[in-house]
Parts: C-alpha cells; sequence; structure tokens
C-alpha cells in the first residue's frame, strides 16, 4: 500500500506541474481514489487501537505471569510499526487533499 499510494501521489504532483487545467473527470477520479484511501487509514486506525489495547491487556497480564513478558514486547513492537504506518496513511491522505483543492482551483468550467 505504501508503494502504490507514494506512486499516485507523485502521478498526481507531476499532474499538477503539468498541466494548467483539469476536468471534471480526473478531479472526480482522484476524490475516489481519496475515498479508497481514507478507507484504508480508518481500517489501520481500528487495527492500530486494537494492537494498543491488546499490548495493555497483556501487560497487565505479565504483571500476573512474569513468565508471559515476552507476548507484550512482542505487541509493543508490532505496535510501533502500525503506529509509524497508520501516520504515514495520515499524512499521504490529508497531502492528497491538498492536491484536490489545487485540481479544483484549476478545474476546466
Amino acid at each position: 500500500m505504501r508503494q502504490y499510494l507514494n506512486e499516485y501521489r507523485k502521478e498526481i504532483d507531476l499532474k499538477l506541474q503539468k498541466q494548467k487545467n483539469f476536468t471534471r473527470e480526473e478531479i472526480e477520479n482522484h476524490l475516489i481514489k481519496i475515498q479508497f484511501f481514507q478507507h484504508e487509514r480508518l481500517i489501520h486506525l481500528f487495527v492500530t487501537l486494537f494492537y494498543a489495547l491488546f499490548t495493555l491487556i497483556s501487560f497487565i497480564i505479565c504483571l500476573l505471569h512474569p513468565l508471559l513478558c515476552v507476548i507484550p514486547i512482542l505487541l509493543l513492537v508490532f505496535l510501533l510499526f502500525y503506529v509509524f504506518h497508520y501516520f504515514f496513511l495520515e499524512n499521504t491522505v490529508q497531502y492528497l487533499y491538498k492536491q484536490y483543492d489545487q485540481m479544483k482551483k484549476r478545474e476546466k468550467m
């Protein structure tokens, strides 16, 4: 997903540099892509929140059973990766909003 999103963002950046005007169809296609990425971002938010919840629960269990302390450490590592990925999605989708605004300003009537 990261590669796909980066490639799409760069593709739109190139169009913004080269094109003076955008058709309604191009703008609508961009908006549809934004919606897909928003859905992906929402799903990753839920996964990240559940990983955080499971990590907290596993730390509590670790206090009760010290032999199980490996589990919360593993979950914490996964949680960190999910947080980084979620922030990438969040920031990139916000960047796509700015691209959309630029495209709307250059829309052909």
